[in-house]
């Protein structure tokens, strides 16, 4: 028989020092999370969530004649054609004769806000790519509504059943969605007012038509096809376009409003400051120019007050690409410090860029010379950001075209010339800077957020007397200069003088001037004078004028051979980016129709003409560096 003082001796030991650590650990970390599981719990019971925003990849097939198991199947073998605009999550959903897919980018609240989205009954079904930036304004004028998600987008349904087609206006963002009604199987398809997200319209020979962000997802089904004009509506009553986009500058009429700069500060700070809404990492792109130097600083500046500062610190990210020396390099990272951010510099090299080209003409779907020459190094350096573990970035296209920021801008003969430029600059930029920042960044399931694109902004930019946005180097006004006295901040700065004053540098300059004479040089070797004379017969449509532009066109016309596809392509001459209309404006220009910025003789300070006139001094410019021809290479499978 034990004792009690043998049955206590018996269960009287000494556990190592190590285990006690390891089981106190243990027992904490469960603890934590138990606790961090009930606060979960807790907050899903008192706050819903109210920002998830719907960026992706959007298929639609409506009304068409077959609607067989086949079918569904060969509609969502389309959609994996987008699958790198979402890579988080797809669907498909089918009513009928009418199929809506999706490839989804979860940027807020990745769990949840999956599409469709429906109104109360399920009547109205909604694909959407897009975020609605005053949804919780839209969502307080419909009370008598029930909300099934937390969704930016999901206040579109119930907009159409308050106001019918006509809500479109109300919406403050960037969208593509189509929405049908069931009651009476007819649909609506509406695109934002410039045309940020992409976006395409094609009709079957079955009387079928086709929705989807990018030209690869129909091309391939559709008799014709062609790009969706950005602020209208198609109806399938009307079976066509109305504009529902209806601007006071879009007439073109000359405005007379007074400049006042902080009125055009206020109003771009409010721009950037209600695109900071996510629940994932992001970051800014900053070349060290004007434009996405501003926003860099204005991001940082205001991020401290942000949600998203709770979620992810108040420390920016920002990222830059260039060549090895290349003026972008040197100005982001002077910018950087300045701004205190975590810079991250990418490198790459010509050839990079050039065994890139087919991958880029595919995803970016134009053979566009100037598109393809700024897309590339944006699209090597959107795949490094994405590796990082980073959603969307914020950048700054749209100030150029706004403000006459390009430097053929300084040739203007008049404020009403102008002013009516930068209308027709702005009108484009669905088929330029937005194509161009949509897909090079959507390649690789990276989200691009531009503010000087915001509706309200545009408005007050293009309300002002275009006299005060004339250049007059006499007086010191150089391009732009109405913005850069905006943000000319004695007291509380916003960047360095020189960078706040910085010449305009093309993107596809700044990454380095040795990226374009390179890729002029490998299109040379790839196009022979031969060729070239019989480019008006092999490519009667916007024929190709240069070796550079043909090499470019035989890669899209291999990937997208439909007569359709080149018509989405713009055409006509240009000089640093203008439009033909502008070419008028200096007779030297139409010999040296080039998109580069130094085409601007006489106003670039690294000018071609600089550059020939260094050249006949015996002074030694930057070499390319020659690389051995190649054949091209094969068409990117679906």
């Amino acid at each position: 028989m034990y004792t009690k003082t043998k049955l206590l001796k018996a269960f009287d030991f000494t556990l190592p020092t190590g285990v006690v650590v390891k089981l106190l650990f243990s027992s904490l970390l469960s603890f934590l999370f138990l606790f961090l599981l009930l606060l979960l719990l807790l907050s899903s019971l008192y706050f819903i969530p109210l920002t998830h925003i719907t960026m992706c990849g959007i298929l639609a097939v409506l009304g068409c004649a077959d609607h067989s198991r086949a079918k569904r199947v060969r509609v969502l073998e389309l959609s994996r054609r987008l699958k790198h605009r979402g890579p988080d999550w797809s669907g498909l959903h089918q009513h009928g004769d009418c199929y809506l897919a999706h490839q989804r980018l979860a940027i807020v609240d990745p769990a949840s806000g999956d599409q469709p989205l429906f109104n109360e009954d399920k009547s109205v079904i909604v694909t959407v790519n897009g975020e609605i930036y005053n949804h919780e304004e839209l969502r307080k004028q419909l009370p008598n509504h029930k909300f099934r998600t937390g969704s930016d987008c999901d206040v579109i349904a119930h907009l159409y059943e308050e106001y019918g087609e006509d809500f479109v206006d109300m919406l403050d963002g960037i969208f593509s969605f189509v929405l049908l009604d069931t009651r009476d199987n007819s649909f609506i398809v509406g695109r934002d007012a410039i045309g940020v997200t992409s976006l395409y319209i094609g009709w079957g020979l079955d009387g079928s038509v086709w929705i989807a962000s990018e030209m690869k997802g129909l091309n391939d089904d559709c008799e014709h096809f062609e790009c969706f004009p950005p602020g209208h509506l198609y109806s399938s009553k009307e079976r066509g376009f109305r504009r529902w986009y209806n601007p006071p500058w879009f007439s073109e009429a000359i405005p007379s409003a007074p400049y006042d700069p902080l009125v055009l500060r206020r109003a771009f700070e409010q721009a950037v400051i209600k695109r900071l809404m996510t629940d994932v990492p992001f970051g800014v792109l900053l070349s060290g120019g004007l434009d996405s130097s501003l926003v860099a600083s204005i991001t940082s500046r205001y991020l401290a007050n942000t949600k998203a500062a709770e979620q992810w610190g108040s420390k920016l990210h920002s990222f830059c690409v260039g060549l090895e020396g290349s003026p972008d390099l040197k100005a982001a990272k002077e910018v950087a410090d300045y701004l205190g951010t975590v810079h991250h510099e990418f490198h790459f090299t010509v050839q990079d860029g050039i065994d890139a080209i087919e991958d880029v003409i595919y995803h970016i779907e134009t053979y566009d010379v100037t598109t393809i020459r700024a897309s590339t190094p944006m699209f090597l350096m959107s795949r490094k950001i994405k590796s990082l573990g980073v959603k969307w970035v914020i950048s700054g296209e749209g100030s150029d075209e706004i403000f006459g920021g390009y430097l053929y801008f300084h040739k203007a003969p008049n404020k009403e010339e102008f002013h009516r430029e930068t209308c027709r600059k702005i009108k484009a930029l669905h088929q330029y800077d937005c194509l161009r920042a949509n897909k090079s960044t959507f390649a690789w399931g990276l989200e691009a957020r531009v503010p000087f694109l915001d509706k309200e902004f545009i408005n007050v930019a293009m309300n002002i007397d275009p006299e005060w946005k004339m250049i007059k180097r006499d007086e010191g006004r150089i391009e732009k200069w109405i913005l850069r006295r905006a943000f000319d901040d004695e007291e509380h700065p916003y960047l360095p003088k020189h960078i706040l004053y910085r010449q305009k540098e093309q993107f596809s300059d700044g990454v380095g001037y040795s990226w374009i004479d390179g890729l002029k040089a490998h299109a040379a070797k790839h196009v022979t004078d031969k060729m070239m004379l019989n480019a008006a017969n092999i490519y009667p449509h916007n024929t190709p004028t240069t070796k550079e532009a043909y090499y470019y066109r035989m890669i899209f016309e291999r990937f997208f051979p439909q007569n359709s596809a080149r018509l989405t392509v713009p055409g006509g001459a240009s000089v640093a980016c203008s439009t033909a209309k502008a070419v008028e404006w200096d007779a030297a220009w139409s010999s040296n129709l080039d998109p580069s910025g130094r085409a601007a003789l006489g106003v670039h300070i690294s000018a071609y003409e600089n550059q020939n006139n260094l050249a006949s001094k015996g002074v030694e410019i930057e070499k390319i560096i020659p690389m051995d021809a190649a054949p091209l290479g094969v068409a990117i499978q679906s």
